[in-house]
């Protein structure tokens, strides 16, 4: 009987490892994937001018707010079928957008390529970082996601204020505050796929990639106001 009930619980093991394990290469896959509508709204939108805060920013931020949370509910809605993946997509195209008028004005630098190839090529290394340790914590870092929520909101709090502020002094702590938090952030979510907590590979994309975005916007942000060259 014994026996009986530890070969049960090796299979059981076995089966969530390999389960695991599947979410979070599916996971790998879809956020490779959805790199490639992010680049093209990019592209797209500073082709076009793009800018959802072309007129107050409170309208724009309003209309931000609620295209980005209609995807998220839709995305959550229907996360367990094909229908899921194509709306994580759509809503990776429409963050490329706004991505598309930070880059327009980091291109109108001198050195613009090379600090937006510098943001990705940390962005890689922070990712790469997080992941390498995320698979070798032991550790439940559960609680964690507390903390870093309560980070986010303040964060929030204080880039909302900055719209009306424009204080370059409080943009560049708001950055290098938002790098850290959402670093974090990629070690935390990856760990929750590795430790089961997470295992809908759709929305695992969602969280990690919005991890990813956010590093990369800020690590541009602070590289560009401490070593933008202007001709």
């Amino acid at each position: 009987m014994d026996r009986s009930l530890k070969s049960l619980d090796v299979v059981y093991g076995t089966t969530l490892g390999v389960d695991r394990q599947r979410v979070l290469r599916n996971t790998y896959a879809l956020l490779a994937l959805s790199m490639v509508p992010t680049v093209l709204g990019a592209w797209l939108g500073v082709s076009m001018g793009f800018s959802l805060f072309s007129g107050s920013p409170l309208i724009g931020l309003v209309a931000f707010m609620a295209i980005a949370f209609g995807f998220f509910f839709a995305i959550e809605k229907y996360k367990n079928s094909g229908v899921g993946v194509a709306l994580l997509l759509g809503f990776t195209f429409f963050m490329g957008l706004m991505l598309s008028r930070t880059l327009g004005a980091v291109l109108g630098l001198s050195n613009g390529g090379q600090l937006i190839a510098t943001a990705f090529g940390g962005t890689a290394l922070v990712f790469t970082g997080m992941a390498t340790l995320a698979s070798t914590v032991k550790r439940d870092i559960s609680s964690m996601g507390k903390w870093l929520f309560m980070g986010v909101l303040v964060m929030l709090v204080a880039s909302i204020a900055n719209i009306w502020l424009q204080m370059p002094a409080l943009m560049l702590a708001v950055s290098a505050m938002s790098v850290l938090i959402f670093s974090a952030y990629i070690l935390y979510d990856l760990k929750q796929i590795m430790d089961g907590g997470e295992t809908n590979y759709v929305t695992a994309t969602l969280n990690v990639y919005l991890d990813v975005y956010n590093v990369f916007v800020s690590l541009l942000n602070l590289l560009t106001a401490l070593g933008g060259e202007r001709d």
